[in-house]
């Protein structure tokens, strides 16, 4: 039975012609910036769709985002058709994760001051007191233990870490006194998150930003964590209160952050250049490294989201469940 599938593509820089050959021969797959004639599309790979190319199809059963998370806007737009499923594709596991890593390793070694420093022949350091800290034995809490939290676990594993994962479906009762063990990880569910902050020498955020997550971190959970603390955050920036974000920091408070998720995002190309990442000056800090939230946005990470669309289309093709489902309520 043919699939019919129809890709937008502007804006887009979906490789087709190596899509379709790793796509099943009874997929019938269109492309381009406007709709086909007779739309009559199963399934549309759009990230940011309109009302009316939603509506366009009467045969629409599935939107794939060819993005790590559905936009808030097409998951609320979404929300207005409860028999079109919603689907996002995890392509960027390995780049966030690592990421996530080289963020708290730059943090917890000083490595951008120090670098500075060198850089203009200023060796004091060396023989001077710094803010670095040993991460062996240390404690590192995921908010967000799914595939990215996942990766970033078994890398701090491998670091010597003590890790504890925060998701959201943890099966076993009383969990947040007796946790799930997830390959020997302890996996707690958010009402632990107090009792965890801390023990916390690492916090690192991996979440999407949703109606529940949106304001989770904010002063009074940043104030439980050890003086020596350091926060990573690759999920999403509103997860943690801006202000007492960076008032934790200029204050020190905690030690140090490893960000690459914003408040403020240019909206055009030309505000590519002069739009501020925050209302607040966290360039100013020397206990934060700074990252354009490129965590899921690397050239080498763009073959996976080709190999994740082909997975979602071949399922359906084949009359499977298609991975990626997104709960419109929840967000995720």
């Amino acid at each position: 039975m043919t699939l019919k599938v129809f890709i937008y593509t502007r804006n887009s820089t979906m490789p087709i012609d190596e899509l379709r050959g790793m796509l099943p021969a009874n997929i019938e797959l269109n492309a381009g910036d406007d709709l086909p004639i007779p739309a009559d599309f199963e399934i549309m790979v759009h990230g940011f769709p309109t009302r009316e190319q939603i509506e366009a199809s009467p045969n629409l059963r599935a939107v794939i985002a060819p993005f790590a998370g559905a936009p808030k806007e097409t998951i609320e737009l979404m929300r207005d058709y409860p028999h079109i499923a919603l689907h996002s594709v995890h392509f960027n596991v390995a780049a966030t994760a690592e990421l996530a890593v080289g963020l708290m390793l730059a943090a917890a070694k000083h490595i951008l001051p120090l670098d500075r420093e060198l850089r203009s022949n200023d060796w004091r350091s060396r023989y001077g007191k710094t803010s670095v800290i040993i991460l062996n034995d240390r404690t590192v809490t995921i908010l967000g233990y799914g595939r990215i939290g996942q990766r970033i676990g078994a890398a701090c594993q491998a670091l010597g870490m003590k890790v504890v994962g925060v998701r959201r479906h943890v099966d076993t009762e009383n969990a947040h006194i007796k946790p799930q063990s997830d390959n020997l990880i302890p996996v707690y569910p958010p009402e632990a998150i107090p009792d965890l902050l801390p023990r916390s020498d690492v916090l690192i955020i991996a979440l999407p930003l949703t109606r529940e997550t949106e304001g989770l971190i904010s002063a009074e959970e940043l104030a439980m964590l050890p003086a020596d603390a350091i926060v990573v955050n690759v999920g999403r920036g509103a997860v943690i209160d801006e202000e007492a974000l960076f008032n934790a920091l200029h204050d020190q408070t905690i030690l140090g952050a490893g960000l690459d998720v914003w408040y403020q995002y240019p909206t055009s190309i030309e505000e590519r250049v002069g739009t501020p990442p925050s209302r607040f000056p966290f360039h100013t800090l020397g206990n934060v490294v700074m990252s354009p939230h490129r965590g899921g946005f690397l050239s080498a990470a763009e073959a996976n989201r080709v190999v994740e669309v082909a997975a979602l289309l071949t399922a359906a093709a084949e009359g499977r469940a298609i991975p990626g489902i997104v709960d419109k309520e929840l967000g995720y």
